[in-house]
């Protein structure tokens, strides 16, 4: 062969290797780094690219195999996002509306489910977003199975009519939305797989059967997470079941429409209304419990009194929260519940003479009440009360957190379905006997005072106490155990004594807790100064102004 001939094999041995270098260098340009994931701003394939295999297809773990190259996809993940930061923002609301209820947003239960069922909203979506590119059949089943507890919730909720009354509004769209989204997320991980196949399939010649050992612990994260989940809807539901039972216990009295229409307070009257020789009405007794509803046992001591005729007639009712009385908005103070229940009184054609027996906090309530209709109150019974300058005590901050940590559980219910499962816990204890502790309504009731305690309220019976009557009869009864264990307790006690100058006995109570009517001693007492009381009442007149 010439030379000529020879550097012409060559000149075209090295024209196509030049080529081939170029062509090289093309595909390392366009294709992505393998030193960092790709992201949607990358190429996902080459212009120009040079078929790894002789087939033609990519290798099934090129990064270009993705489902994110379908747009469908791509906008699934958007709308995802999308409802996250809608469903976050309602979040916000609903956890500001516990402390502070904006215009709206206010609902007559606790408030505590419809954030939980936003919060677990929102744990649905995180995990979806989380694991959107690595879908299972696994999750997939736990959220349509979450999906069907929800809808049962739903279904619940509306059709049981002092549920729906409750939640209202916020609490109904709040489950409601739950449902959806669940259904959204089966939808959308249905959706990614088959996009993942479909990309599979076009780019390297058949759908993936395996998973990288990255791809399985994903999995199982993700379905460890939608069974939590499902045990916390399960409970949700449990707690409902309970909540809709007990709708069906009948209470004594009836619920009346407070503040503007916005919430229903419980009252209630045993008795008839009588005169004296006079033809004037005989008092009323007015009972404000203390730290547990007026029905656990309270009233009952007030009930045995009526019985034995120490009393004609008395009136006892729940402070919203408690018992069969709706949650208020938020903030709200003893200075609304007396108004509330001024209100109650007068809606139902209750009047007065009033003698207001009262414990604990309920005690600030009756104060308030009694100077705001000091010429209705004849007398007052303080048991035990809690005085101004110690409701620091029920405003300390790490209550109240402790106090809204059980709220936001409160709607699993676990020691209301336990305690029905397992302990025999009656529709009674759970509304207002010893187990009305763990709903949602008592709690908020209880938050709701600690939050205002230091600062509404105190401000509310400092101005009471300032223009309380001085003429009016007062009975202070104390617990023996309190002031020998607590002397600021017992000096305050006998500060109160001092709130009018018409004391008809301060007694302690030797061997009475707290509760001073838990105790035979206690009862005895109390009915005895209740019946001095009454007849020093009937010698208090008040001077009326003259137009």
């Amino acid at each position: 062969m010439s030379l000529w001939g020879t550097k012409k094999q060559n000149g075209t041995d090295d024209h196509a290797e030049d080529e081939e270098h170029h062509n090289d260098d093309n595909m390392a340009r366009s294709q992505p780094s393998r030193s960092r994931e790709p992201n949607e701003r990358d190429r996902l394939l080459p212009s120009n690219p040079r078929p790894p295999h002789q087939d033609g297809y990519l290798d099934p773990d090129d990064p270009a195999v993705s489902p994110y190259n379908l747009w469908s996809v791509r906008a699934l993940r958007f709308f995802s996002v999308f409802f996250l930061g809608l469903t976050f923002l309602w979040w916000v609301l609903l956890l500001v509306s516990i402390f502070v209820s904006p215009p709206g947003l206010h609902t007559r239960g606790s408030g505590f489910f419809d954030f939980s069922y936003t919060t677990l909203t929102t744990g649905l979506l995180l995990t979806s977003l989380l694991f959107f590119s690595n879908p299972s059949l696994a999750m997939r089943v736990c959220q349509g199975i979450i999906a069907v507890l929800l809808l049962v919730d739903v279904i619940i909720i509306v059709s049981v009519t002092r549920l729906r009354f409750e939640e209202s509004a916020p609490g109904i769209a709040s489950v409601s939305w739950a449902t959806v989204i669940a259904i959204w997320c089966v939808f959308q991980d249905r959706i990614v797989a088959w996009g993942k196949r479909e990309e599979e399939e076009r780019l390297t010649g058949r759908p993936e059967t395996r998973r990288t050992l990255r791809e399985w612990i994903g999995v199982l994260v993700a379905t460890v997470i939608l069974v939590v989940y499902i045990l916390i809807v399960l409970l949700m539901t449990g707690t409902l079941i309970l909540r809709a039972r007990d709708t069906g216990l009948e209470m004594d009295g009836t619920r009346y429409y407070v503040d503007g229409h916005k919430y229903q307070v419980h009252l209630a009257c045993v008795g008839d209304v009588t005169t004296d020789k006079n033809g004037e009405r005989n008092p009323t007794i007015l009972i404000e419990a203390g730290e547990t509803p007026s029905e656990y046992d309270f009233e009952h001591w007030a009930y045995a009194a009526y019985q034995n005729g120490t009393i004609d007639r008395y009136c006892y009712w729940d402070r919203p929260g408690y018992a069969w009385s709706d949650n208020a908005p938020s903030p709200h103070s003893a200075g609304m519940s007396a108004d509330n229940l001024a209100e109650a009184l007068a809606i139902a054609g209750e009047q007065g003479p009033w003698i207001c027996v009262s414990a604990g906090y309920g005690s600030i309530v009756s104060r308030i009440f009694s100077a705001r209709h000091f010429r209705d109150v004849k007398g007052l019974m303080l048991i035990d009360p809690l005085h101004e300058d110690l409701l620091h005590r029920i405003a300390s901050p790490y209550r109240g957190f402790v106090l809204w940590g059980w709220g936001v559980i409160s709607p699993l219910g676990i020691q209301r379905l336990a305690g029905s499962i397992f302990s025999g816990v009656t529709r009674e204890d759970r509304v207002f006997g010893d187990r009305a502790y763990q709903g949602g309504k008592f709690i908020k009731a209880q938050l709701q005072e600690n939050l205002v305690a230091d600062s509404l309220t105190r401000s509310e019976v400092s101005s009471a106490r300032t223009i309380q009557t001085p003429d009016t009869p007062l009975v202070i009864i104390s617990s023996g155990i309190s002031t020998r264990r607590d002397q600021e307790w017992a000096d305050k006690q006998k500060d109160l004594s001092k709130l009018t100058d018409k004391l008809v006995s301060w007694d302690v109570v030797n061997k009475a807790p707290h509760f001073v009517w838990r105790t035979l001693e206690g009862r005895t007492v109390m009915e005895k100064r209740l019946g001095e009381l009454v007849k020093a009442s009937k010698k208090v007149t008040y001077a009326t102004t003259e137009e």
